[in-house]
């Protein structure tokens, strides 16, 4: 249970109360830009992290609301999300719950043995994707999103592609619920 509130309290929210303490300042100098750090994790999903998911996905829809609450203000948000990057987080800092036998022949032990072997090499440049984080806060109106990297690219692309085929094939059943 620590594992679970303590990734939901770190990646939400935590990520919550900063921009809850940061608005009251944007607002009365009337202007500002928040960027809310997500990941590739917050538009596609992998076995073996539902949690980080969890926090991910809810973070994003925070941000999103967030946006329009705070347009009248000039203050703008931009949800951040890289890919993989080449630094020591995924290897030196990332906790597991603890390993549950039942899932060994399944998914989601692949992301397990990515952070125990430690051996995947990231694509991605943490200097770049730092880079393109700090330009962007002088684009206006604020980009709603910015990815970061060619497998955060790849893998959003394929999500949001398979999302939108299966809501149209759910289509004539959701105007069929209608009132008449």
């Amino acid at each position: 249970m620590s594992h679970f509130r303590h990734q939901l309290e770190t990646n939400l929210i935590g990520s919550i109360q900063v921009v809850r303490a940061a608005l009251p300042h944007l607002r009365k100098q009337g202007f500002g830009r928040i960027l809310q750090l997500s990941t590739v994790g917050g538009q596609a999903a992998f076995p073996g992290s539902s949690l980080y998911h969890a926090s991910k996905w809810g973070i994003e829809g925070f941000a999103e609301s967030v946006m329009a609450e705070v347009a009248p203000f000039n203050i703008g948000v931009t949800i951040v999300e890289p890919g993989s990057a080449r630094t020591n987080f995924r290897y030196q800092s990332s906790t597991l719950a603890p390993k549950i036998d039942a899932y060994e022949a399944s998914p989601a032990i692949h992301a397990r043995r990515i952070i125990e072997e430690a051996k995947a090499l990231s694509l991605g440049d943490p200097a770049k994707m730092a880079a393109a984080m700090i330009n962007s806060v002088d684009q206006n109106p604020a980009p709603k999103r910015i990815v970061l990297g060619s497998d955060a690219y790849s893998t959003i692309h394929k999500a949001l592609t398979e999302r939108l085929a299966e809501l149209e094939q759910q289509k004539d059943l959701a105007f069929s619920t209608d009132f008449d």
